[in-house]
């Protein structure tokens, strides 16, 4: 049979709306790694694919591994066609396609979620297809769970990038863009052991173009439903801040309501573009023109367009930020789950800033003054106390995006899985999502915990 899961944390955490320095030297901060045993000790695992060997020791099905600059998988002769409806738009085309199917990559714990993540570059009239399998604790499979359908573009040539819901077997399921074991069968013990990725490259029958995908991973993870986290110690040698430019969505409010009803609700993308402003990616004044010239900040416009996920109806697809973010080029760009703030603050350190996946009520977070059932904001720094300084597009202006938030209170409405709600029920929380997005020429800091890395 088929179960939808009972309670997923990923479906109040797309993004939704809010209700009412100087650069760092990179190690310039960093201490011996603080530990908080309550937070750092959760067991978290990202795995990516980027190197040439690592596409050589995949299977291969009319895809080869290049060795370009960026090695990935591309498309070298496809193995058959196929005919695809876009449901978005009802547009029928035929296609060829390949695959590439990773090794089974086995983890060290039982997991009850996992997210995947890809950079790739898509030249119009091509997609792919991610998707993963995985072996329960129990023996069994789970079904090939499509993880997306993407796209960069968005032409009358492109399909329209997309999550696919409905999925789901007798332990588990998929929520737009995450895998979950159902939290019923996980405390029974039902726990995914290992699992595989496959990537399905498509191009226009007849044609020569191809994907070309040069980073495949994801991040298994099980945290334990917690309605709150211990505060962690302040782990560096004194404050830090990274110069993010700050942006608002709120200033978005009512443009482009095709685009998840407009800016009140772009708070993912505006956050990643505040990140690819930092590293100097932006979009070209010709990119730009479709955006109505009477618009503050066009280049949020434009990230909001092109993260849209068409079933999930919105631009919090996590994977969707993190794979628009690469087709700047020059980038790594993934999804995971940070143990603690400790975590966090290397990254700082290190010059990364953190984009969050937060929830909480105004009374949960001094100075925010709303309340969210998923919002996304960038950390991009720490006072010498250690609270938290934060890039929080839902603020009036972009004057006014900067933000200090207490230590504790945003460990808690980061980390946490579980909060109350004044209905009495209970909400769901991240446990520590985040998109990184750096330089692909710098090194990612070391975590603290090295036998069980979380990015990378």
């Amino acid at each position: 049979m088929t179960r939808s899961l009972s309670v997923s944390r990923r479906t109040l955490l797309g993004g939704a709306a809010a209700v009412t320095g100087a650069l760092v030297v990179p190690g310039s901060a960093l201490a011996a790694p603080s530990r908080n045993a309550a937070t750092d000790d959760v067991p978290i695992n990202y795995h990516a694919h980027t190197k040439f060997a690592d596409w050589l020791r995949g299977h291969n099905d009319g895809t080869v591994a290049w060795p370009g600059r960026r090695p990935g998988v591309v498309i070298a002769r496809p193995v058959g066609t196929t005919s695809y409806t876009d449901p978005h738009t009802s547009t029928t085309r035929e296609y060829e396609y390949a695959t590439w199917t990773s090794p089974v990559y086995k983890l060290d714990f039982g997991a009850t979620e996992l997210v995947a993540s890809w950079n790739a570059d898509t030249p119009e009239g091509t997609w792919i297809q991610i998707e993963m399998q995985g072996s329960y604790t129990t023996g069994n499979k789970t079904p090939w769970y499509v993880m997306g359908r993407w796209t960069a573009g968005d032409s009358d040539a492109d399909i329209r990038r997309t999550s696919l819901d409905g999925q789901g077997d007798e332990w588990s399921g998929v929520y737009t863009d995450t895998f979950a074991v159902d939290s019923d069968d996980a405390a029974n013990g039902v726990l995914l052991t290992d699992y595989q990725l496959r990537l399905t490259l498509y191009r226009p029958k007849g044609s020569h173009a191809t994907p070309l995908v040069y980073r495949l991973g994801a991040f298994a993870s099980t945290i334990p439903a917690r309605f709150d986290v211990p505060v962690s110690t302040f782990g560096l040698k004194h404050g830090v801040e990274i110069d993010v430019p700050t942006f608002s969505q709120d200033i978005h409010a009512g443009q482009y309501p095709e685009y998840d009803n407009g800016g009140e609700a772009w708070c993912s993308p505006t956050s990643t573009t505040m990140v690819l402003y930092r590293w100097g990616k932006d979009p070209t004044a010709r990119q730009l023109a479709w955006v109505d010239p009477s618009y503050a900040d066009p280049q949020v416009d434009y990230s909001a367009r092109y993260t849209y996920d068409y079933q999930y109806e919105g631009c919090g697809n996590w994977p969707f930020n993190a794979a628009y973010a690469a087709t700047y080029g020059g980038l790594d760009c993934i999804v995971t789950q940070i143990r603690s703030l400790n975590e966090a603050e290397r990254l700082v350190a290190s010059g990364i800033p953190v984009v969050c996946s937060v929830s909480f009520y105004a009374t949960e977070l001094d100075g925010a003054g709303y309340n969210t059932s998923g919002h996304l904001l960038v950390i991009v720094g720490f006072t010498d106390d250690g609270d938290v300084i934060v890039n929080d597009p839902a603020s009036a202006d972009d004057s006014k995006v900067r933000h200090v938030y207490k230590r504790h209170q945003f460990e808690t409405i980061w980390l946490r899985t579980k909060r109350h709600l004044t209905s009495g029920g209970t909400g769901s929380g991240s446990g520590g999502v985040a998109y990184l997005y750096k330089a692909s020429h710098l090194p990612w800091p070391k975590p603290t915990d090295r036998h069980n890395p979380n990015w990378g």
